[in-house]
């Protein structure tokens, strides 16, 4: 007979800025050029924009436009679109668009830096941009000025009605959730791995203006990975609009889009899992954001999340620090799928030669990063 575990549920401890560990790194902010105001849409390469754009309908978004060369898809925000593709040979991720303010910021970073002017009729929406390279060669443009279409129809949250324990809040009363794919509302954030961590975070901090709401180090004190949010001032901001982690490669990892309710994430999981579409994890909670989530992979292997319920903070909250485990990713689910870890193929040996040849990674930075991704529940 299985004995019991006597393991205790944990979470790694955060630690404020002010108030770190002995030997523990803080994550050095540069003075930003501009301050980015939202994430606006993100662009990708696509062979079939026909299969993308029936994984995108039953995920929740809706088609802007679908030519032979382009798809835009759009949430149920004011945004002109979240989602643009073009069609290539492969699949791959090409960059982000994040606002600003105005045109100031944009003559600022063509002065300053010499970032280049988009075309007329590029940006979806209209307004105007500039184009930037970041050093792992992915396409940062920086815009203003487009057009907000009116918001579609969002049916309410159904939080109001939740019966809890000491709380009858519905009598008399059902719950019918619409069998519907799950409704996106916004482009929440996108996550990208790299090799080099740091000069990635200070490149993408002086650019956007972002604020580490937590990052993760690993056992000799160094952050590797970091949650980024908007600086709007006292306006609250999602706990992160920009994931970077550092890694084996130049990678995009997944992208995150909001539904209304943890209703709408079951829900959409059903339409999903009855058109087909590949399931990758969850329905469960991350612990930093605290989003309640669920992933999925459109035609071409790419991941998408599904979440609701994030963390929201304003600019004068203190960044905290956590120690990296893969245990920290998530407090409840199913156990992280192994896709998510770094797969043990000659393909892997390769990439890690590669780079400890190219002097771009150390042997010992390599074991401290296979330490930190070798817990695989979050369990004592």
């Amino acid at each position: 007979m299985k004995q019991p575990s006597n393991g205790v549920l944990r979470t790694p401890h955060a630690y404020p800025q002010s108030a770190l560990p002995p030997g523990v790194q803080p994550l050095a902010r540069p003075v930003p050029l501009v301050k980015a105001q939202s994430l606006a849409f993100l662009m990708f390469e696509k062979p079939d924009l026909a299969a993308c754009e029936n994984f995108l309908t039953d995920f929740g978004l809706q088609t802007v436009e679908r030519t032979a060369e382009r798809l835009l898809m759009r949430g149920s925000g004011p945004q002109a679109c979240i989602y643009m593709a073009r069609r290539g040979r492969r699949a791959r991720y090409l960059g982000a668009a994040f606002s600003v303010a105005g045109e100031a910021e944009l003559a600022l970073l063509e002065t300053r830096i010499g970032a280049r002017r988009l075309p007329a009729g590029a940006i979806p929406g209209g307004g105007s941009g500039v184009e930037l390279t970041d050093p792992a060669g992915n396409v940062l443009w920086l815009i203003c000025g487009q057009r907000a279409p009116a918001p579609l129809p969002l049916r309410a949250p159904l939080l109001a009605d939740t019966n809890c324990y000491g709380q009858l809040r519905r009598v008399n009363r059902t719950v019918r959730p619409p069998m519907e794919p799950a409704a996106v509302a916004k482009l929440g954030h996108v996550v990208l791995q790299t090799v080099d961590f740091a000069g990635m975070a200070d490149w993408y901090m002086r650019h956007l203006g972002l604020i580490p709401t937590d990052v993760q180090y690993l056992a000799d004190g160094s952050p590797n990975l970091a949650f980024f949010r908007l600086d709007l001032g006292d306006t609250p901001a999602d706990h992160h609009s920009f994931v970077l982690a550092g890694g084996i490669e130049e990678k995009y990892e997944h992208s995150a889009y909001e539904v209304v309710d943890l209703d709408a994430l079951g829900q959409g999981q059903n339409v999903l899992r009855a058109n087909g579409h590949r399931h990758m994890w969850g329905i469960g909670r991350h612990v930093l954001g605290s989003q309640l989530f669920d992933y999925w992979c459109d035609p071409d292997g790419m991941e998408f999340e599904h979440y609701t319920d994030g963390d929201v903070f304003t600019a004068s909250h203190e960044t905290h620090y956590v120690p990296l485990e893969l245990s920290g990713i998530w407090a409840w689910g199913h156990d992280v799928p192994a896709s998510m870890g770094v797969k043990r193929d000659l393909g892997t040996l390769v990439k890690i030669v590669r780079l400890l040849r190219q002097g771009r990674l150390s042997l010992a930075r390599l074991q401290l990063l296979g330490r930190a991704m070798s817990a695989p529940r979050p369990w004592l």
